[in-house]
């Protein structure tokens, strides 16, 4: 995502949240940046420490760490439904903090829509009556919600279950449910709280293609929470990874996987299979190859069974269509075996 040129979507700048007697006031005197010995002194938690970070239009942003590491809290700030101590949310070029009570709701209720882990679904109504819910909030007469909320029940593949209650659906179904509810007010930003972590595996992989599925629809400005790296580098354009509050770094997976910024961050990574990550371009070399081409965002677990069909290496190419180099057997064998690139 380097040099992307689409509209910044959301930003957070120098973000706080901090717990405890007088917080503000420890960020106020130490001029917004209070050290770890002077929040261990005054006995206040840094759920959140200094942290910045730029959303793109379009994109799918995922925030994650370990339980504890503030990532939650964060994207809480970004929408106040918990109050930051200190910094900036700008959306769409407006400071969120500025706002008052009566703006803040309307943006949430028309602008933003949230998923989280627990499906929160209201019991006593049908699947039509939970995602026509937001809408009758807004003041939307019946018809015109009940059409539009059976438009997304059709979107997120529930057409059918119009009628049925909650207990009378699986836990994946019950997924959708939340996510068609919160795409019924078309937000602009989609805030997704580990939404499938609840799930069966085999469910939460049905539910993680369903979620690409209807990104490519819709093409959400999305910022999506979870703990787990494969889930992370299947659905992310970009990855924050979060430790004790602070934004250690952000990059693409492949980034992340390559250029490791600590030593934390290298041991977040280390057990990833480097062939879901590292891209064809990445691996490419100068050498002679075939006709037969692959393009250079290709994943190397995607086209390692191309690469050992033939007996010349295959071409790299660019989304233009130029050649960046070669994908060689030896290149993915270095990959699939954990060993050193060498380009």
């Amino acid at each position: 995502m380097t040099g992307d040129a689409r509209p910044i979507k959301l930003a957070c700048e120098n973000i706080w949240k901090l717990f405890g007697s007088d917080a503000a006031g420890l960020l106020a005197r130490t001029g917004g940046a209070p050290s770890d010995g002077d929040l261990a002194q005054a006995g206040i938690i840094g759920a959140v420490r200094d942290a910045s970070l730029v959303v793109r239009e379009g994109e799918i942003f995922v925030i994650m760490g370990l339980s504890g590491s503030g990532k939650s809290t964060l994207v809480r700030c970004m929408s106040r439904l918990i109050e930051p101590t200190g910094g900036r949310v700008m959306f769409e070029d407006r400071n969120l903090l500025d706002m008052g009570e009566r703006e803040l709701m309307d943006i949430r209720r028309h602008k933003m829509g949230m998923v989280f882990q627990h499906f929160a679904l209201l019991p006593h109504l049908s699947v039509l009556g939970n995602v026509a819910f937001p809408l009758e909030i807004q003041g939307i007469a019946r018809q015109a919600r009940e059409k539009k909320a059976l438009e997304m029940i059709e979107l997120v593949g529930l057409k059918g279950r119009e009628y049925y209650y909650p207990r009378e659906l699986s836990g994946g179904q019950q997924q959708r449910v939340g996510i068609a509810r919160s795409l019924a007010v078309e937000p602009e930003i989609w805030f997704l709280d580990e939404p499938f972590s609840a799930l069966d595996p085999l469910i939460r992989r049905e539910m993680q293609d369903e979620f690409l599925r209807l990104q490519n629809v819709l093409q959400k400005t999305i910022i999506f929470i979870t703990h787990d790296f494969d889930e992370a580098i299947r659905l992310a354009d970009r990855i924050a990874i979060m430790k004790d509050g602070a934004i250690i770094q952000i990059g693409t997976p492949e980034e992340l996987v390559t250029a490791p910024a600590d030593a934390y961050v290298a041991e977040f990574t280390r057990d990833i299979p480097r062939a879901k990550v590292l891209s064809a371009g990445a691996v490419a070399r100068a050498e002679p190859h075939g006709a037969m081409t692959v393009k250079a965002d290709a994943r190397i677990a995607e086209v390692a069974v191309r690469v050992f069909e033939h007996d010349e290496a295959l071409g790299v190419v660019d989304a233009a269509g130029r050649s960046v180099g070669a994908l060689t057997r030896e290149a993915v064998l270095d990959v699939l075996l954990g060993r050193e690139v060498s380009r």
